[in-house]
Order: structure tokens, then C-alpha cells, then sequence
């Protein structure tokens, strides 16, 4: 194992620990130890305190992911559609790292986590604030043998399927925002990224991700242009585990993407009025810098779309470039 991720885990209960302590653990010098935490401190940005007399501890406790640790908390169904699961310490975008794997023929069922992303990304090319060992940034590979048309909506299913997750952890008020936007009291929770490849009359594949504010420091959130919110503070006293639930967002997600290809919407689209925060809402819809709709929100159609009243008129709207917000 890497010296430096060695030292993460001895730092990682938030206590302090001495230079003498963390250089006996790793069979190497004061000096190695302190040129180490240096690095960390650069690598991850990480927030080290340093004492003297007592040593060296994180500015918070962490739980780091642990492969053995979500796949306990994944239902048998799903673990058995799971080729491989793997967890990065530091990855520039997982939806990327799964995105170039699939282009050489990685298989469906293919997982990945990440403690940190360098390069996180949102939907319309946002950047996703991706922190060490603070939040949940997860990816699925899936192969499908339709064509690419055949996915509309699979966005829309992965939401409903993250809201369960949550609901399944105990977490109240979620709610979901066309077409892929998480919340809890009208702050952004979580966010999907779907990306898809392949051809038009199949076959394709899907790389699912999820990024998930577990804990969120205002340092790291400067840079975020919206309300957002983390478990932490939805949660109060209950404490939320990285680990189970990870496990419990797979299982969704991994139950939603084999079924997506012979159900579609069809069994999604009372789920997601259920959590839908803007329906039958006076809503405002943006295609472009210029332009912008104001009507009633009706849902989603059979594929995805939004529904749109305006006046006696209801139209469908696709995802794409398109963004809602409450009048």
C-alpha cells in the first residue's frame, strides 16, 4: 500500500498521532514522516494541524471507502450483476476513467469510486467540487444491445433510483428536480451525469455517475454557484456511512440500469411524481441565453421529456440544454 495513503488511515479517526508513532508504522524516519504529510497536504489538499508534543491530526474524522465494507451493504441481486468494483484514491473524473475503459471493451457491471476528483464534472460542463474523502463520487458501466434513442429517460430512472437510496438511509424531504438534480429542502443534494456511446441501432453503453454531498466544508463549496446542502446537516445526529451508502445507491442503481432496457419509464413515472418538487408548479424553462418559457409543470412524458402547460397547450421539452427553475 501507498506510504501516503498508510498515513491517511492512521489520521483518518481525527485524533492526534505522534511523528514517532506514524514513522514506527511505516518503518521509516521523523524526517520521511514529515516530507510525507507535506505531500498529502499538496496532493489532496488535506487540512493537517500540527502540535507540538501531541503530533499530527485531520481538521475532521474521515471514513474512508472500503471495497469489502460496500459490498457488504449491496443486495445480493446486484452484487451478482457487478464485475468489478474498484476504488481510486484519486481520479480525475470517474465518469471518465469509465468512459475510456468502455471504448476498450470493459464490461457491463463495472464500478468505481473515488475518495477524490480532480476533474469532477456536472451536468452542462459544470465543474463538480469533489473534496478527499468527503463525499460519495461513483460511476456504473452498462451495455445495452439497443441503439442510443432507445435510452431517453434513463436519466429520469436514475434519478428516482437515488431517491430511494436515500429514502432507504432514513433521509426525509428528498425530492427531485428535471431532469437529474437531487435536493432537500430546495438545496442541491446530489447530481447525475449520464453519458452515452455507442450506435444508433445498438449496441451502446452507459456511463452512469453520482456525485453526493456527504460532507461538505464552506471552504470547499466557495466555488459552487447554487444552493447546496450535504447529509451531514439533512441528517442531524443520525449518523450517515460512506460505505453502506454507497452500497445502498449501487444496489439502486444496478436494479434500475438491467431493467431500464425492457421497462423503460414505465414503472418510474408514478415514482418520480412522487418526489418531483415542481409538479403541477408555476415553473420557468431556459433553452437559451435568450430565451425562456413560463408555464405549468406536468411532469414528464413516456421518454423523459418535461411537460410544459402553457395556456390550454401542454408540450414536451428535452433534457440537453435545457434547465428549469421555480417562478
Amino acid at each position: 500500500m501507498d506510504k501516503r495513503h498508510t498515513i491517511i488511515q492512521l489520521l483518518a479517526d481525527g485524533k492526534f498521532h505522534s511523528g514517532e508513532e506514524l514513522a514506527a508504522a511505516l518503518g521509516v524516519s521523523r524526517a520521511a514522516i514529515w516530507k510525507h504529510l507535506k505531500q498529502l497536504k499538496s496532493d489532496y489538499s488535506l487540512t493537517l494541524f500540527s502540535v507540538r508534543g501531541r503530533g499530527y491530526r485531520l481538521s475532521q474524522p474521515l471514513e474512508l471507502l472500503d471495497e469489502a465494507a460496500i459490498l457488504e451493504s449491496i443486495s445480493e441481486d446486484a452484487r451478482a450483476r457487478i464485475d468489478q468494483l474498484e476504488v481510486q484514491q484519486q481520479i480525475d473524473s470517474t465518469n471518465s476513467y469509465l468512459m475510456a475503459l468502455g471504448m476498450t471493451g470493459a464490461p457491463s457491471g463495472y464500478v468505481c469510486l473515488a475518495e477524490q476528483q480532480t476533474a469532477g464534472r456536472g451536468r452542462r460542463g459544470r465543474a463538480w467540487v469533489s473534496p478527499f474523502g468527503s463525499n460519495i463520487y461513483l460511476s456504473i458501466l452498462w451495455r445495452y444491445n439497443v441503439g442510443i434513442a432507445a435510452l431517453s429517460g434513463i436519466s429520469i430512472a436514475a434519478g428516482v433510483a437515488v431517491a430511494k437510496a436515500l429514502e432507504a438511509q432514513g433521509i426525509t424531504g428528498v425530492g427531485l428536480k428535471w431532469p437529474n438534480d437531487i435536493l432537500v429542502d430546495g438545496r442541491k443534494l446530489a447530481g447525475l451525469l449520464m453519458e452515452v456511446a455507442g450506435e444508433q441501432s445498438g449496441p451502446s453503453r452507459v456511463v452512469l455517475g453520482v456525485g453526493l454531498n456527504t460532507l461538505l466544508a464552506a471552504d470547499d463549496a466557495e466555488d459552487i454557484d447554487q444552493p447546496w446542502i450535504d447529509l451531514t446537516r439533512v441528517a442531524g445526529d443520525q449518523k450517515i456511512s460512506r460505505n453502506h451508502l454507497s452500497g445502498l445507491l449501487i444496489s439502486e442503481l444496478i436494479k434500475m440500469l438491467s431493467r431500464f432496457e425492457a421497462e423503460g419509464l414505465t414503472k418510474v413515472s408514478q415514482e418520480w411524481k412522487r418526489f418531483d418538487i415542481y409538479y403541477d408548479q408555476p415553473v420557468v424553462i431556459k433553452l437559451s441565453e435568450q430565451k425562456q418559457i413560463t408555464g405549468i409543470h406536468k411532469g414528464i412524458d413516456a421518454s423523459g421529456a418535461l411537460l410544459l402547460q402553457t395556456g390550454s397547450e401542454i408540450k414536451a421539452y428535452h433534457g440537453g440544454e435545457v434547465s428549469l427553475r421555480a417562478v
